[in-house]
């Protein structure tokens, strides 16, 4: 396989960006739709989606690359937003993704060794947050952090099987 060489489009991060800086309405909503995409971020104000929509990097990978290896210990979330990929473990296809597809959520709070390997099947590009970027975030919102905290426990809840 190719190793992952990408071209990354961002804007600079942190509490004051310069005006001159500012990312454009529609590039901001383009990402904002993205994040939107994963039930973790769904329903959250604008706001919220916004400052996050901010530190999110946009990607491209040409056909062949690895967006996310399976092993690796990191933290990034990745939304497709154009193109294929297919979803390996242990050099097995397991599933398939096009745009609208999401990965990578649960890393964004616990970057253990990632469970599969993602592989661009076309030339894909992607919407990346990075998890030390995605903490900042939290770490000023602790109503975000309460919200998004409240919503993992309740997919949770309904993930896990019935006692009895």
């Amino acid at each position: 396989m190719i190793e992952s060489r990408t071209r990354a489009s961002g804007y600079p991060v942190g509490a004051a960006i310069p005006r001159a800086n500012r990312m454009p309405k529609a590039e901001l909503l383009r990402r904002q739709r993205g994040l939107e995409r994963a039930p973790m971020f769904e329903g959250l104000p604008k706001r919220h989606l916004q400052a996050i929509a901010r530190v999110t990097l946009v990607r491209t990978y040409p056909a062949g690359s690895v967006l996310i290896r399976e092993g690796e210990s990191e933290s990034s979330f990745v939304v497709i937003l154009d193109g294929t990929v297919t979803v390996q473990q242990g050099g097995r296809t397991v599933a398939r993704g096009s745009a609208g597809d999401f990965f990578g959520e649960i890393s964004l709070l616990d970057p253990g060794p990632r469970t599969a390997s993602v592989i661009a099947q076309t030339d894909v590009t992607s919407l990346d947050l990075a998890g030390r970027d995605f903490q900042r975030i939290l770490s000023g919102e602790p109503a975000l952090a309460i919200r998004l905290l409240k919503g993992m426990a309740h997919r949770f809840r309904i993930a896990l099987p019935p006692l009895g």
